[in-house]
């Protein structure tokens, strides 16, 4: 790049030369005259032109000998890069088939495992729909059972038996159903047992028509109609239960009664929409109870009947430990006694054995002496001794 330089101020130089000499001859000739002068000025300018063209030529052969050279080095040097780009690019592609390849497997794992999961998915959303035909089911018999006041009585009665089992109470023992009351002709549909023969009753059937007419009320003014009425049912309901003398003395009933409501989300909107509805109740000595308000009140009472039971057991324990103990008293006073008359019994076999007997003994020695004696001088005089009486033992 420096020759191309140089050879273009040689250029640039030599023109500069051949304007100043044609200047000085310029200036040399300029007192002849103009016919002259015009000729040398053209001789001179076709010289400089002459010139010029030959040193143009000159360098621009040169140039091009020199921009050829470059050129000619600066494709090696591009073909060279050209060439590490190449292989780089193909590298890189490489990598890219390789990375695209395992994407390629990645995604043949996905759809297997898609498929796999669809047929998953899809059995599911058949069970799905199975079951929502099913729930769909129940969900409409559950409504035609809420609608009729008889068969909603007994889904009552049934909840109340679920709840009865799982807080392990027995019909028969801790309470029984539908059975007449004796001093009143009023028949609760559960009486439960307490201790001391007292017992508390309960009635399952509750108003729910307007309420599942609000659920499916489509307007808010007949919304509003159907809770407005549902609140009256519900009082009402618990205004009637009041004069069926579910608490009656003469039964030993407690002071109050359980109403049940069968369902979870009507006794939190009876708590939410009407607040003194429970309190009201309770002055008038009824209590509601939901589904779980009834596991914890039962739970109570069997553990109040156990409590009993336990407490009776335990004082017919303590009964004959005390028993057991006057028992054991009056046992110890005859043998101490007995004891007396044993020490007694013993002084006097003492007293007979040391004193009478041994008394006894030395007579019998006695006696067996002179029974020898008179042996023996018997003997020495030939005749029989006399046979002395001897004592029986």
């Amino acid at each position: 790049m420096s020759s191309a330089l140089l050879a273009l101020l040689s250029v640039l130089l030599g023109a500069a030369l051949g304007g100043l000499g044609l200047y000085v001859v310029a200036f040399s000739l300029k007192k002849k005259s103009e016919a002259e002068l015009a000729g040398e000025r053209d001789a001179l300018k076709n010289q400089f032109a002459a010139l010029s063209q030959q040193a143009l030529a000159a360098a621009s052969e040169q140039f091009l000998q020199l921009a050829k050279s470059r050129l000619e080095t600066e494709r090696e040097r591009q073909g060279a890069e050209i060439e590490d780009k190449r292989r780089a690019v193909e590298s890189a592609v490489q990598a890219l088939n390789d990375r695209l390849k395992s994407y390629e497997e990645l995604v043949r794992g996905f759809e297997r495992d898609r498929d796999k999961k669809y047929g998953s998915l899809e059995a599911q959303i058949r069970a799905a729909v199975t079951t929502t035909e099913k729930l769909q089911g129940a969900t409409e018999s559950l409504q035609s059972m809420l609608t009729n006041s008889r068969t909603r009585g007994q889904w009552g009665e049934r909840m109340a038996d679920d709840i009865l089992r799982s807080c392990g109470l027995q019909e028969g023992v801790q309470y029984q159903r539908n059975k007449a009351q004796e001093t009143v002709s009023t028949r609760p549909d559960y009486t439960f047992f307490l201790p001391d023969g007292h017992k508390f009753h309960m009635d399952v059937k509750f108003p729910l028509d307007n309420y599942v007419r609000m659920i499916n009320a489509g307007k808010d003014e007949e919304r509003a109609r159907f809770k407005t009425e549902f609140l009256r049912d519900a009082k009402a309901r618990i205004r009637e239960v009041t004069k069926r003398d579910y608490v009656n003395p003469d039964e030993l009933t407690l002071d109050y009664m359980l109403l049940f409501i069968p369902n979870e989300q009507v006794y939190g909107f009876l708590q939410e929409s009407e607040p003194g509805l429970m309190d009201e109740a309770m002055s008038l000595k009824v209590v509601l109870c939901s589904p779980f308000t009834l596991f914890a009140t039962l739970r109570v009472v069997r553990q109040a009947y156990d409590n009993f039971h336990f407490t009776k057991a335990t004082q017919e324990i303590v009964q004959l430990v005390i028993a057991f103990r006057q028992t054991f008293e009056k046992f110890r006073d005859r043998f101490a006694k007995l004891g007396e008359h044993l020490d007694k019994t013993q002084g006097a076999y003492d007293e007979i054995f040391q004193t009478s007997f041994k008394r006894l003994e030395s007579a019998v020695a006695k006696i067996d002496r002179i029974s020898h004696g008179g042996e023996a001088i018997a003997e020495e005089s030939g005749a029989a001794a006399p046979a002395l009486p001897r004592s029986e033992p």
